[in-house]
């Protein structure tokens, strides 16, 4: 495979769910420039519409806790391009509380949207691309570095995103032999009006810049090369991992630099 092909997505069926904002918007603007046919799928229609409106693409509602509406919505994106090659799931949602000042309601509202809305993009996907013989697919969820480690307050959220990386590498196997690649992102912190709360706090915002090997946070653009290279044919021997881009987050085991060093 030629170099300047790797990560061509000319001729591909992409759905980016969570594409009308931040990380997902991003990554739909990015998939649309190396050639994919995009559709965005979210909660916010009318965001949904306007990004694709922008890139050429396609946008319709889509709540990832429904399995049939997640089913129907891939289904309708393959019947009328007659494929999908690329899922890719980004939306996710937390409470950040101490374990035990966890409400059930908010512990069924983040495992409803994080694990199981994943869930049912898995299922719906793999049923499909499954189906598709030669064609295979290629799906990347987004999990995070707090699959990994974490923080006070971050208990069922963690739990969310370390069972994310389970169900993706269950996927792998499963939906290998089909030829469909299964792969997750980890992302650290990234600036986003999710996180917006949090980068208005001063010293939130340096404490977590200063955790990255880089120093600072990331940009929702940053998190679009890791993710269209898991999509794209560049990464056609990856599957069934998660792929941090997380400055270095991981990897750093305190700041504390010894004498002489």
């Amino acid at each position: 495979m030629a170099g300047s092909t790797l990560f061509d997505l000319t001729g591909k069926v992409a759905a980016v769910i969570g594409g009308a904002s931040g990380i997902g918007e991003a990554v739909a603007r990015g998939a649309a420039q190396l050639g994919a046919r995009v559709t965005i799928l979210d909660a916010n229609e009318e965001a949904a519409r306007s990004v694709a409106s922008a890139i050429g693409g396609d946008a319709a509602r889509l709540d990832i806790r429904r399995a049939g509406e997640v089913q129907d919505a891939f289904a309708g994106i393959a019947a009328a391009h007659g494929q999908l090659d690329i899922v890719i799931c980004t939306p996710s949602i937390n409470v950040r509380k101490p374990i035990v000042r966890y409400e059930e309601a908010e512990f069924d509202r983040v495992v409803d949207v994080n694990l199981k809305g994943s869930f049912n993009v898995l299922q719906a996907a793999g049923r499909l691309m499954t189906t598709q013989k030669a064609r295979g697919g290629s799906i990347v969820i987004f999990s995070s570095i707090r699959s990994q480690v974490v923080e006070p307050g971050q208990s069922v959220y963690a739990m969310t995103k370390a069972g994310i990386v389970q169900l993706v590498r269950t996927a792998a196997v499963e939906f290998g032999a089909h030829g469909v690649r299964v792969n997750a992102i980890g992302p650290g912190v990234v600036e986003t009006p999710l996180t917006a709360p949090i980068k208005a706090n001063a010293a939130w915002y340096a404490a977590y810049a200063n955790k990255s090997a880089l120093g600072r946070w990331a940009r929702a653009e940053e998190m679009v090369g890791p993710t269209l290279f898991l999509a794209s044919d560049a990464a056609s021997y990856v599957t069934g991992t998660i792929l941090f881009a997380d400055g270095g987050w991981t990897a750093i085991d305190g700041r504390f630099a010894p004498p002489g060093m």
